[in-house]
């Protein structure tokens, strides 16, 4: 397949933004173990999600 005279430029447009979206995966995955680590921690230290009652237990 010849791509003519913009080769390594469509090349390196898909290989950057194929890094971005890996980049944007790692980001994710990271801010949700953060998020679930201070969760767990929340819920140790004896603070409860709203969620997690009763309806007859909220005022």
């Amino acid at each position: 397949m010849d791509l003519g005279p913009y080769t390594s430029f469509i090349a390196t447009s898909y290989l950057a933004a194929a890094l971005v979206v890996v980049l944007l995966i790692g980001w994710i995955a990271i801010d949700y173990r953060t998020q679930k680590a201070r969760l767990r921690a929340l819920e140790e230290s004896g603070i409860s999600r709203r969620s997690g009652r009763a309806a007859t237990d909220i005022q």
